[in-house]
């Protein structure tokens, strides 16, 4: 492997996601604001953050919590003013940090000034600025597309007899992506940041940006039949994005991840290989589907632990050899608590927290730390649907209902499915709101915040927090964590996963046990050969006070995680 392949800096850098309502509040109105995150740059330094990702804080309504953007260039009276943000920039590049921006250009807010201008008429030049379709044969709907927070795909325009696009919520108009003037605009909007002093962008669905022309019924033929075989990875995405890379991305050195919903592999070495010129990484989910029966989100079940490594695997190998590079992540805004989840998150908090940081962490790629879980909050506990917030839960709670389900099985399901539940605020210390807000929070904090926050985690040295601060340092201090290649060694035991990084002159091998019992983990024969020479082990990161040497077999508490580096 060369050098330059792995010498861009942000592969060992690791990201800070904030989701700024929840963040941090200083004026009292119960949501947070930018001045909130300035106010908490040093705590983000401290824990070895090289990147900050704000989430949206345009003009908008905010049905989709900011997704819906009505002004891409103006900032959000919510979140403070345009003076805030340069002032955060330069609070950032003052301690060597870099700040990544949302970006959402797959659809705008209907209270957007060109869906305004768009909706006053055919003739206006704004009216292609959107997807319009008369309806169908049958006088209904133009296809059979089905939104991705529930319902059909499209909303109908009284004024003009037609209908327009609405892949998310029915708010959130689907932008014209043909139309040469729309690429024009969100460059020009994209430039207007990164002169600014913006040093990336976080893309938002941005591999659905590209329709099938025709815009056929879905013949449900590939699940989940919901029309996204027709957009998903579309036609000229490629092209599209290699477009912004060029006149945006290149020319100001960023730093850039996007967001695939529903993507391949093919394509995500594609959108994240420098040769192809696109994107510096890309995040997928498949690795979250892996609790969903038959791929149905609002369905439960227990996950399925060797789908995930197998997944974690499959992505591992395959973008270091197609010279792509993942984004690495179990939580972020749009996800259950992955403490919760997929450990205990009640009698080994603290052990599952670490573990699921050790386990991710010694992967290829960008780790993202998502507000919160460095300290091991864990989804919320939720006393009735009056607590939840966000629009498609709430839509889905009427939905499941309409299914047959009574209130409560529905209800339960939204306590484990809800983007709630990434939601809550920050629990900064154990003053009242957790020190989140003077005055009344928009959504509720969690009730286990006394026992669950900054201050207390600063305090403990063998706290999860210090434990995500060696991991962000390791990654720094060590090549194999860039450079080594991903080599799974647990042979679908039930209970461990365990991979090697292998590099020339040094190996890393992470061994987690994912269950609460204490068992004994045998290395395979053939694994334990390709470890090659062992004597330099040194353990370089474990969540127990006394960690095994490293052997072919190893007793292993419960949720008990190791990291060690062997040297050769």
């Amino acid at each position: 492997m060369t050098q330059t392949r792995y010498s861009e800096w942000w592969r060992r850098s690791t990201v800070y996601q904030v989701y700024p309502k929840s963040f941090k509040d200083t004026t009292g109105n119960g949501t947070g604001d930018i001045k909130g995150l300035t106010e908490k740059l040093d705590y983000l330094q401290e824990l070895g953050i090289d990147i900050v990702w704000l989430q949206p804080v345009y003009v908008s309504p905010q049905y989709d919590n900011g997704y819906d953007v009505a002004d891409y260039e103006a900032i959000n009276p919510d979140f403070g003013t345009m003076e805030d943000f340069d002032e955060l920039v330069q609070e950032l590049h003052r301690r060597g940090m870099k700040l990544m921006t949302d970006i959402v250009v797959n659809h705008t807010s209907v209270e957007h000034e060109w869906f305004k201008q768009a909706s006053s008429g055919k003739d206006n030049p704004y009216r292609d600025y959107y997807i319009w379709k008369d309806p169908g044969p049958d006088g209904g709907l133009p296809n059979n597309w089905q939104s991705k927070f529930g319902g059909p795909a499209w909303q109908f325009d009284e004024a003009s007899g037609q209908y327009f696009l609405t892949l998310y919520d029915k708010t959130q108009a689907d932008l014209n992506w043909e139309n040469e003037k729309v690429r024009r605009a969100v460059n020009d909007m994209m430039l207007f940041w990164a002169k600014k002093g913006v040093d990336g962008f976080r893309m938002d669905v941005i591999n659905v940006i590209s329709k099938d022309q025709r815009f056929p019924d879905d013949d449900g033929s590939v699940p989940p039949g919901d029309g996204r075989k027709f957009y998903t990875d579309g036609p000229r995405v490629h092209e599209f994005i290699k477009a912004m890379y060029d006149e945006v991305f290149g020319p100001y050195e960023m730093v850039t991840v996007g967001e695939m919903s529903s993507t391949t592999l093919e394509h995500c070495i594609r959108y994240s290989s420098p040769e192809e010129r696109e994107f510096s990484m890309t995040f997928n989910f498949h690795h979250l589907k892996v609790d969903y029966p038959n791929g149905q989100k609002w369905e439960l079940m227990p996950y399925d632990f060797e789908a995930m490594k197998r997944l974690f695997t499959q992505w591992q190998t395959g973008m270091q050899q197609g010279g792509g590079w993942n984004a690495l992540f179990f939580n972020n805004h749009d996800q259950p608590r992955a403490i919760s989840r997929f450990t205990d998150d009640k009698a080994y908090r603290v052990e599952s927290a670490k573990l699921l940081a050790t386990t991710l962490h010694g992967m290829q790629g960008t780790p993202y730390v998502y507000q919160g879980e460095e300290i091991g909050m864990p989804n919320p506990i939720w006393k009735g649907i009056e607590e939840f917030r966000d629009i498609e839960s709430l839509n889905m709670y009427r939905i499941l209902q309409e299914q047959g389900k009574n209130p409560g099985t529905a209800q339960s399901i939204l306590q484990e499915r809800s983007r709630d539940n990434s939601r809550t605020p920050m629990q900064w210390d154990d003053s009242p709101n957790a020190g989140f807000t003077t005055g009344t929070p928009w959504i509720k904090v969690d009730e286990r915040y006394p026992d669950i926050n900054v201050q207390k985690e600063l305090a403990d040295p063998g706290s999860i927090l210090h434990h995500y601060r060696r991991l962000i340092a390791l990654r720094k201090e060590h090549d194999v964590f860039v450079e080594g290649s991903f080599i799974r060694l647990d042979e679908a035991h039930p209970e461990v996963f365990a991979y090697a990084r292998q590099a020339e002159g040094a190996a890393l091998v992470v061994v987690s046990n994912f269950s609460g019992k204490e068992i004994t983990f045998r290395f395979g024969d053939k694994q334990w050969a390709e470890l090659g020479e062992r004597s330099g082990q040194q353990l370089l990161i474990g969540n127990t006070a006394e960690a095994p040497v490293l052997a072919q077999e190893l007793p292993l508490s419960p949720y008990a995680s190791y990291m060690w580096l062997i040297r050769k």
